[in-house]
Parts: C-alpha cells; sequence; structure tokens
C-alpha cells in the first residue's frame, strides 16, 4: 500500500512539475505580449503565431515567438515540421532564467530577427523530406515503443540530422508520438547573435526594458 501511494505522489509531483515549467514559459510570454505587443493572446493551440504580425506595431510589423527557458538549456521550438516550414521573417525572444529562492531570475536574454534565408541555413542540411520520412518512423504504431526509439535515436545521430544547427527532440511513450526541436544554447547565440557575451548577467532586458522576475507559485498540499 505504502509502495502504491508513493508512486500516486511522485506522478502527481512530476505532473505538477511540468506544469510549473509551462507556467514560467506562459508568464514570460504573457509580458512579453503586454509590454510590447497589446497585451495580445493567441486564440487556441493552432495559432500558427504567438503574436502575429498584425499585433506587432512597433517592431518590425512581422510574426513574434517568445520563449523562455532555464539558463544554459535548450530552446524547444515546437513540432519540428510545422518550424521547418516557416517561410517569412519573424522575431524570436527568448528570456533565460535561473533559480532566486523559489522564483525565477532573468539573467540573459536574445532579441533576434530571423529572415527565411536565415531559418533554412540553421535547418541545413536536413529536407523536408527527411523529416517527413522521420516523422512517419516516430508516428509507426505497429511497432513497439522501444524498437521505435532506438531507431529514431539511431537516426538522429547520423547525417543529415546530426549536421544541423537545429536538433530534432523525439517524444516517444505509450502517451505520445510527436517529432519536436530545439537549439542549443551555445548554438542559438552563435548563429543569432555572434561575438555577444552568452554569461549570465545581473539582469535581462528585451527592447531595453528589464525582464521582471517570474514569483513562484504558492506550495501545494496534498
Amino acid at each position: 500500500m505504502k509502495a502504491v501511494l508513493c508512486l500516486i505522489l511522485c506522478l502527481v509531483a512530476s505532473l505538477g512539475c511540468a506544469t510549473e515549467v509551462q507556467q514560467h514559459g506562459l508568464s514570460f510570454e504573457h509580458w512579453v505580449a503586454d509590454t510590447f505587443f497589446g497585451g495580445h493572446r493567441p486564440s487556441g493551440p493552432t495559432d500558427k503565431w504567438d503574436i502575429p504580425a498584425s499585433a506587432n506595431t512597433q517592431h518590425g510589423r512581422i510574426p513574434v515567438n517568445p520563449k523562455a527557458t532555464q539558463y544554459g538549456e535548450p530552446v524547444l521550438l515546437g513540432d519540428a515540421l510545422r518550424q521547418y516550414d516557416i517561410k517569412e521573417p519573424f522575431v524570436l525572444i527568448v528570456g533565460f532564467w535561473e533559480q532566486d529562492g523559489r522564483d525565477k531570475k532573468f539573467v540573459q536574454s536574445l532579441v533576434a530577427r530571423i529572415e527565411p534565408e536565415q531559418w533554412r541555413q540553421l535547418w541545413a542540411p536536413v529536407t523536408r523530406k527527411d523529416l517527413e520520412a522521420m516523422d512517419k518512423l516516430v508516428k509507426d504504431t505497429s511497432r513497439p515503443v522501444a524498437e521505435v526509439r532506438k531507431e529514431v535515436l539511431r537516426r538522429k545521430k547520423q547525417p543529415p540530422f546530426s549536421q544541423a544547427v537545429i536538433q530534432l527532440n523525439p517524444k516517444i511513450d505509450q502517451s505520445q508520438r510527436r517529432l519536436q526541436c530545439s537549439i542549443s544554447y551555445v548554438r542559438l547565440f552563435k548563429n543569432l547573435a555572434p561575438g555577444r557575451d552568452r554569461k549570465a548577467q545581473s539582469f535581462a532586458e528585451v527592447f531595453g526594458r528589464r525582464i521582471p522576475p517570474i514569483t513562484a507559485s504558492p506550495p501545494r498540499d496534498f
């Protein structure tokens, strides 16, 4: 009975951590939207952009993609095929946080306008056909999860995927079969802000405005 109770508590805790991480990103995205883009909110998960060009009246009139992640960690970009298909300029805004007690303090940031040609170079030499084949493998439910995961990870470590700046992050288990992608912290700055000091700072800014800390949620009671 105790073992079952411990398992349940561990599952609840892990779900809570996942929700908390998502909340950090959401808090940052809301701050960006409220501060610079008229408080725009996506109508749903199917929206192509978190902040569309129509809401960006002051910073280029192009779509905006805000992200938040832990300092030094990769930036998760989302569905690989959807990201690969981007063919318009957009602004990428990333805030990087460190733990400060129970709060999150932003210590680095990056704001970059990315042109379609530059975005394509981050994927090179991967083609859409390559991604389609990998996506098909990830979603092949006729094979055991462990077998699919092993084969996907094997292919991921080989060309052309191993040669691209943007890396694949397959999510394969009993509940999901998704092909996502990310870019590492070092590669992000090397390719989008070459020469920029990427060490942690005392504070971080977006368009000259200091990013406020994210206050921790009240502790949960079980």
